[in-house]
């Protein structure tokens, strides 16, 4: 059930960050040059992995993507619940 969880929460991670990138106007492959710009080496191919929650998001990347889409770190992680902690 807890692997279910995480597969679910990745993926609306993933619809989270399609959603801001289309907000912003922008496609892949202009966000994967802004990155590249920044020193981060993510391809169109990649980007798109992680939209689908298929690919795991580095931390740098985020701090990045969130610069690029003038976001909150809250809309990164919209309509996703996490289980309580003990």
């Amino acid at each position: 059930m807890e692997n279910l969880m995480k597969i679910k929460q990745d993926i609306s991670i993933g619809e989270n960050l399609k959603k801001l990138r289309k907000k912003a106007h922008l496609s892949q492959e202009e966000v994967a040059a802004m990155l590249e710009l920044k020193g981060l080496s993510v391809s169109r191919e990649m980007l798109s992995q992680m939209e689908q929650g298929r690919y795991s998001i580095r931390v740098s990347v985020l701090f990045v993507l969130k610069e690029i889409y003038k976001a909150n770190w809250d809309d990164f992680f919209e309509g996703i619940s996490f289980p309580a902690q003990n």
